[in-house]
């Protein structure tokens, strides 16, 4: 028998999230979810810029936390990304960037999500396109 998942899994960090230090944004209204990093020197590419790896990671942590909200919003699901399709607008080089999930509609166990990546100043660095699998709330072995 596999265990049930902690109440606060949506709350605890992941390891990535740990190594990367991005920060889930838990208090939003409604289902829409965000996350940010404050981008340093340890997140730039060979450029000098914000490696396009980590900018498609945060839109997908972003959209993956809207979707599960959108199938429970007062007790969020795990989801399993199906595919996700990044634009790349404009680079970043330093600062606090901002990913927010947007949801475009769902069924009962797939969810479609729309992202967004901005700078402070509210440049529009990339979009994405998500469309996410609701999970389970068990462990695997």
């Amino acid at each position: 028998m596999q265990p049930d998942l902690p109440g606060a899994w949506t709350r605890e960090k992941s390891g990535c999230q740990s190594n990367v230090g991005y920060e889930i944004d838990h208090a939003r209204e409604g289902i829409s979810r965000a996350c940010y990093l404050d981008v340093g020197p340890e997140h730039l590419n060979y450029h000098g810029i914000l490696h396009g790896g980590l900018v498609s990671m945060l839109l997908d942590v972003a959209c993956g936390q809207t979707a599960s909200n959108m199938f429970q919003p007062e007790d969020p699901m795990p989801v399993l990304t199906v595919s996700l399709s990044v634009q790349f607008v404009a680079s970043a080089r330093a600062g606090r960037v901002t990913a927010v999930g947007l949801p475009s509609g769902n069924g009962r166990s797939i969810a479609y999500v729309n992202g967004e990546l901005r700078d402070e100043a509210g440049q529009l660095l990339a979009t994405a396109a998500g469309v996410f699998k609701r999970g389970s709330k068990r462990v695997a072995p």
